[in-house]
């Protein structure tokens, strides 16, 4: 199916300049899903999914045009180049479009990431799943209800064939399973959750400490008190530490310094972290959950430092946004099939710090430790930063009453200068930080 769908890809882009086109690429996404949702003791929903989308993207001077299609019919692919050439003709000028440099094509053997598990997990089986990490969460004293469960197992193919000379492909898989988890009655209901996911089945966490996880996380936030307002230090969860690095990632990433909307648009290499802050993405991490073997446009993609000693030492950049600013791409290409390549991050983290959580909160009297933030306060232009959020009360460096109704409040650039990361990074998610602490935050509350 590799050869054939690579073999498709190529024939597409030979037609596309055949018909005019100058320059062009396609790329193809098959992808198949399933999911298991599971409540109050019962399965509630199955759902599944299969896509075998392509995109042809067709260049003419300094236009551009991008067309896709699920149909890979003969007539139906001659439509699709037929349609995009026509599209590039017809559109405005774009001067910084075009293909990758092609001195930064990847090229040679492929690095051996292990994403791809060909385990197929059942319905029965996702059901099981579902079902016993429900059954733990509820068997947690405290535990009121359960707000659902659910397992899936997903896959999913990239193929990307460029008219100068780029031809690649991976694959890859995801396993998971959640569940949320509710305790207490009427107006005093607290909700959490626990998930686990990875590339390879065989690696997920029980599904029954997922559970009981989740349960011991609503009960422990139960009768949450207020906190007074004021100027306090502020602790956040790994769960919620690695949203700052989102934040951070925006605002390198090379559309919004291009358009001068980023609040560190003139920060590139200078201090905006103190220095024992490192910032690291890394395409390359064997069975990482953001790993790619090439980007978006086929550029050779490796470990890059975004953030070294605190000092911005990278955006991230794809062709068309290197071209305007006037620099090298950087492998963070992201693509789909009807639109023009985006830009994205990979295995992105920041590096463990060397105090542990509990040394790092050893001389905190008076604090927040955050579990959960809420909403989406934050300005990309300025850094001016306010969310909600409900924790735990940190007293002479020990995590104490829960708390809920809070606003905290400052600005990243601020944040970012102030913040100190523990030692406990682990590689949960897509993006990973450590716990870490900031000092001289605003709090909202009672």
């Amino acid at each position: 199916m590799t050869n054939d769908t690579l073999s498709l890809l190529d024939d597409l882009v030979k037609s596309a300049l055949k018909a005019g086109a100058d320059a062009a690429d396609a790329v193809a996404v098959d992808a198949r899903s399933r999911g298991i949702s599971w409540r109050d003791g019962q399965m509630e929903d199955v759902e599944g999914s299969e896509g075998e989308d392509i995109g042809l993207r067709v260049l003419i001077g300094k236009k551009q045009a991008m067309v896709s299609t699920s149909d890979r019919r003969s007539d139906s692919l001659k439509n699709l180049v037929s349609r995009t050439v026509s599209m590039a003709r017809a559109v405005p000028e774009d001067e910084y479009c075009g293909l990758a440099p092609e001195d930064r094509l990847h090229s040679g053997p492929f690095a051996e990431l292990d994403l791809y598990d060909p385990t197929e997990v059942s319905a029965a089986t996702l059901g099981d799943m579902a079902r016993d990490a429900e059954d733990a969460a509820r068997s947690v004293k405290g535990v009121t209800n359960s707000d659902g469960a659910g397992a899936g197992a997903s896959s999913w193919a990239i193929n990307l064939v460029t008219s100068h000379g780029f031809s690649g492909h991976y694959q890859g898989s995801s396993f998971s399973a959640s569940v949320s988890a509710v305790a207490g009655e009427g107006t005093g209901m607290e909700r959490d959750y626990e998930f686990t996911s990875a590339r390879h089945f065989d690696e997920l966490l029980n599904c029954q400490d997922v559970g009981r996880a989740a349960g011991e996380r609503a009960v422990r936030r139960l009768n949450p008190a207020k906190i007074d307002s004021g100027k306090m230090t502020v602790v956040f969860d790994p769960r919620e530490s690695k949203s700052l690095l989102g934040h951070f990632s925006g605002a390198i990433s090379g559309s919004s310094v291009a358009r001068g909307t980023s609040f560190l648009k003139d920060m590139l290499g200078n201090q905006i972290f103190a220095d024992n802050v490192d910032i690291i993405d890394d395409p390359l991490r064997v069975r990482g959950l953001s790993s790619k073997l090439f980007d978006g446009e086929g550029v050779r993609v490796s470990q890059s430092s975004l953030v070294k000693d605190g000092v911005l030492t990278s955006w991230m950049l794809n062709s068309a946004t290197a071209r305007q600013l006037g620099m090298g791409v950087t492998g963070h290409a992201s693509r789909g099939t009807s639109s023009a390549p985006g830009i994205s991050s990979s295995n992105l983290y920041m590096a463990a710090g060397e105090l542990s959580p509990a040394d790092l909160m050893a001389d905190i009297k008076d604090g927040f430790y955050i579990t959960e933030l809420i909403g989406m306060g934050v300005n990309a232009v300025t850094g001016d930063y306010s969310r909600g959020a409900a924790g735990f009360r940190i007293r002479n460096g020990e995590l104490a009453e829960a708390v809920s109704e809070v606003t905290i409040a400052g600005n990243l650039k601020e944040m970012f200068r102030h913040l100190v990361p523990a030692s406990d990074l682990e590689f949960k998610y897509g993006t990973n930080a450590p716990t870490v602490r900031i000092d001289g935050m605003m709090i909202a509350g009672a």
